[in-house]
């Protein structure tokens, strides 16, 4: 009975010196690690976030978040302070975004830098050393997913439309259509291929066309020079008609009026010479008979 309480005396002394062990060099490794305060700051929830949770920047842990809590000068805003390894500077560039913790619900601050700026970030908890915490990818595909939905509804809609049985019955036509096609296809190759095999004494027959055509190129440019010689003939011709013309008319004409006037009045004369032998033969032989002049003749005398 003795040993046995003894044995288990020494038990939990050794277990009591063990863990206060630990706890020391955990206190003391705390004790020498030094840490910046900064402060994050949002106007967005910050649902599982609780102190303690850890800070990672660009995906390693540098330290932890103290509080959340809201902010004394405006009550809608967050401020969560963490502190972070004294080794580690951020840049004006510092963002944080929220991350999940596995499936436990939970939330972890994660530490990124834009890297457009070459300004450093000093530590403190005035407003404008804060760094702003943005929404994440879940964040964003969350407050988006309204907009995704009636998107996806309606591309639904038009999937149906698409799928009606109107369109289905046009698919299937041109199926069929395709089939008719696909059958006609050996026969449309065993047609072509008769083309090919007559296709090099078509090219002989079009050439022999082409040098005929070229002759007769040959022959209708001559032709040509031809008709245009007979052209300048016909041009000549027509001016030397035109002269002869001219010559006609302001030479000719004239005289032949004047001769055809002589001969009417000759005509006239021997006409009357007819008239007066007729009437009086014996003129040829003794003349003309005097006859008395009539009034307003030459000679005229009136009765006394």
């Amino acid at each position: 009975m003795g040993r046995d309480t003894h044995a288990l005396a020494t038990g939990l002394f050794l277990l009591t010196l063990i863990i206060g062990l630990v706890g020391i060099v955990y206190w003391i490794g705390s004790f020498e690690k030094a840490r910046d305060l900064y402060v994050i700051s949002t106007r967005d929830s910050v649902t599982g976030l609780n102190p303690e949770s850890t800070v990672y920047y660009r995906g390693i842990a540098v330290g932890k978040v103290l509080t959340v809590n809201f902010d004394p000068s405006d009550p809608l805003t967050i401020l969560v302070e963490i502190e972070v390894d004294n080794n580690i500077r951020f840049t004006r560039g510092v963002f944080a975004t929220l991350r999940l913790k596995g499936v436990t619900g939970l939330t972890q601050i994660d530490l990124q830098d834009t890297g457009d700026s070459d300004e450093w970030l000093l530590p403190g908890d005035r407003p404008e050393q804060r760094i702003p915490l943005l929404p994440s990818l879940t964040d964003r595909l969350l407050s988006s997913g309204e907009e995704i939905l009636m998107k996806a509804e309606q591309l639904m809609i038009r999937l149906d439309r698409v799928l009606s049985d109107e369109n289905e019955e046009h698919g299937r036509e041109i199926l069929r259509n395709l089939n008719v096609v696909t059958a006609k296809m050996p026969k449309l190759e065993d047609q072509l291929g008769k083309v090919l095999e007559k296709m090099p004494n078509l090219i002989d027959s079009t050439e022999t066309t082409l040098g005929q055509i070229g002759d007769l190129t040959v022959d209708l440019k001559a032709a040509a020079n031809s008709v245009k010689i007979l052209g300048d003939r016909g041009d000549a011709l027509v001016t030397s008609g035109a002269n002869v013309g001219d010559v006609l008319t302001g030479t000719t004409l004239p005289k032949v009026h004047q001769t055809m006037n002589e001969l009417q009045s000759t005509m006239d004369q021997l006409k009357r010479v007819a008239n007066m032998l007729e009437a009086n033969p014996q003129a040829l032989i003794l003349g003309p008979v005097k006859t008395e002049p009539a009034p307003g003749e030459p000679g005229y005398e009136e009765p006394k």
